[in-house]
């Protein structure tokens, strides 16, 4: 897989975005085609329930996505905090893992008043351009970048 892009987040929740938060939840990353459209402004996407065009369920990937393991908040006390996880691992089935073009990370359960509130997303490949299938007997991962999803600093 190509180098994935840097993450975007979904400005309608960076603002009540701590780290406190993280910790504990159950973050997961679900995969979306080209057809959809993230809107990360402060008026755009907010929950699950805006994101479309995920993949279908099936040949090795489950509608709702992967959940992340071991999701760590490094605290870098005065300059901010990093967040990281496993990897995301689905493994080809069938007809194989569909192309794919966005990742979205979002907490599952309710949070900030919000169901499902969504963290940021990634264009699979940098150009952008779509991931190709991923054939039966093959793993499909998207790997947390050494520096973590995100780091957030503090001002």
């Amino acid at each position: 897989m190509a180098a994935p892009s840097a993450f975007q987040f979904y400005a309608e929740n960076l603002n009540v975005l701590k780290a406190t938060d993280l910790a504990g939840a159950t973050i997961k990353m679900l995969l979306t085609t080209s057809a959809y459209t993230p809107d990360s402004d402060n008026v755009g996407n907010l929950a699950l329930a805006d994101v479309t065009n995920e993949l279908a369920n099936g040949n090795g990937y489950t509608t709702g996505g992967v959940a992340l393991s071991a999701p760590t908040i490094s605290d870098f006390s005065t300059t901010g905090y990093k967040f990281s996880t496993g990897n995301a691992v689905w493994t080809a089935s069938g007809a194989g893992i569909p192309a794919w073009r966005y990742g979205v990370l979002y907490v599952v359960g309710s949070l900030w008043g919000i169901t499902s509130p969504l963290l940021a997303f990634f264009t699979g490949d940098s150009a952008p351009a779509d991931i190709p299938l991923t054939a039966a007997g093959n793993s499909l991962q998207v790997t947390c970048p050494a520096n973590g999803w995100f780091t957030i600093t503090r001002t």
